[in-house]
């Protein structure tokens, strides 16, 4: 186990000691994206079981895709690394095909709002996350640079409708335990811990990554340890007001850091009681209407409530498709 090197790690040396070598002066772009827990940086000893090795995938010009790929898959090496080195590792494409699949557009023209409401977080976390080797055709980094992260008012608009999935279920935890719905309780508990987990990382301007590894992502998040100890007490609470006792913990820490991001107006960061009701919330909506007040692209202003596919589906099927995903994207339009 401590022999393990991370796979990033593994592929960058592969490229340069083996693919590259290979290529030859054929002017191409060479990266570790796209899926893989290697690409965030997630990959243990354990990843190594099954589809994990040394792998580069490689962009080359239009039409030269089928006889780069044939050239350098019948000169790979049996093995690199002390692992076995498969053809399928060295993938070579076309970069916009291959972004269109992936994302179900190409980012080297312009994104436009509805691109950005369509492409998974974990999708958009796998191209801008990994590493570039090498960028011979002028193509990578730009079109990386221009996913890094949503224009502020999209990211106003993703925030705020997170905000809104808050404020749907935050009076949950108490209500259904206060009709004798202990598992209820936790269940709504359970729910609201991720979506203030994915909000902490919005917030930090991260991609949410899929269920796997969202807790590993947040954990890496500076100062998140005591929003951590926070979540995770709620979660073990033995009672419904010990979970709402951490909960409001929480609430008043992501209340504080929206508060200072400056992407609209100061909201009051205090837990109120839920109408006459004796639970206690941070009021979501307040969040959300105070985002969506400094909006001032219209196309935003005009969506839904909703969000991203990521904030209205949990369909792995459909957000791990990008036909899927923009069909869905557009019907909740």
């Amino acid at each position: 186990m401590s022999s393990f090197v991370p796979g990033l790690e593994l592929s960058r040396a592969f490229y340069r000691e083996v693919v590259e070598p290979l290529l030859g002066g054929v002017a191409h772009g060479a990266a570790l994206v796209g899926p893989g827990s290697e690409v965030l940086g997630f990959d243990t000893a354990r990843s190594a079981d099954h589809d994990w090795g040394p792998r580069v995938l490689v962009f080359v010009a239009p039409g030269m895709v089928e006889g780069v790929r044939e050239s350098v898959w019948s000169r790979l090496p049996p093995e690199f690394g002390g692992y076995p080195v498969l053809p399928p590792g060295v993938e070579v494409a076309e970069f916009g095909p291959w972004a269109r699949a992936l994302l179900g557009f190409d980012p080297r023209g312009v994104v436009t709002v509805e691109d950005w409401r369509s492409a998974p977080w974990q999708r958009l976390a796998e191209v801008t996350s990994g590493e570039v080797f090498h960028d011979g055709l002028g193509e990578l980094a730009a079109a990386r640079d221009g996913l890094r992260w949503y224009p502020p008012d999209v990211w106003r608009y993703v925030l705020a409708c997170q905000w809104v999935r808050i404020a749907q279920e935050e009076a949950f935890p108490g209500r259904a335990a206060e009709v004798g719905d202990d598992l209820g309780s936790l269940l709504s508990t359970g729910r609201l811990v991720r979506d203030l987990m994915r909000l902490s990382l919005l917030m930090r301007r991260r991609y949410p990554p899929y269920g796997k590894w969202l807790g590993s992502a947040f954990k890496r998040l500076s100062g998140s340890a005591e929003l951590g100890e926070a979540l995770g007490g709620a979660l073990r609470a033995g009672d419904w007001r010990e979970r709402e006792e951490l909960l409001c913990v929480a609430y008043r820490r992501v209340a504080g850091v929206q508060n200072r991001l400056g992407l609209c107006d100061q909201v009051d960061g205090s837990v109120r009681p839920y109408f006459a009701r004796p639970f206690r919330v941070i009021g979501g909506m307040r969040f959300a209407e105070a985002l969506m007040a400094s909006v001032s692209d219209p196309a935003v202003r005009a969506l839904p409530p909703v969000g991203t596919v990521d904030q209205f589906s949990d369909s792995t099927d459909a957000l791990m498709r990008s036909d899927r995903a923009r069909s869905l994207a557009a019907a909740v339009r």
